[in-house]
């Protein structure tokens, strides 16, 4: 498991709505093939983009954008964020 948990902070609740991107806390040593494969398996949605980037905290987030038949909101939604 590489996805440690969502982001949830008005940031990221406003790229759910505005660019059907969800943000997610990941391991360190985690590529964005890792965390690509890991949404699409565990949502069963379609990734069009995976950025990552690792914070001053030492934390990695990586931004999740599905592909146009795929909804974030769908995914916040199973996670409680929205």
């Amino acid at each position: 498991m590489f996805i440690i948990g969502p982001l949830k902070t008005e940031k990221f609740i406003q790229l759910i709505e505005s660019q059907n991107t969800i943000g997610f806390k990941v391991d360190l040593k985690a590529t964005k093939n890792d965390v690509k494969g890991e949404v699409e398996k565990l949502f069963s949605v379609k990734v069009a983009d995976v950025r990552t980037c690792v914070t001053a905290k030492g934390e990695k987030h990586a931004f999740v954008k599905l592909a146009a038949g795929s909804k974030a909101e769908d995914i916040a939604t199973k996670l409680k964020m929205a």
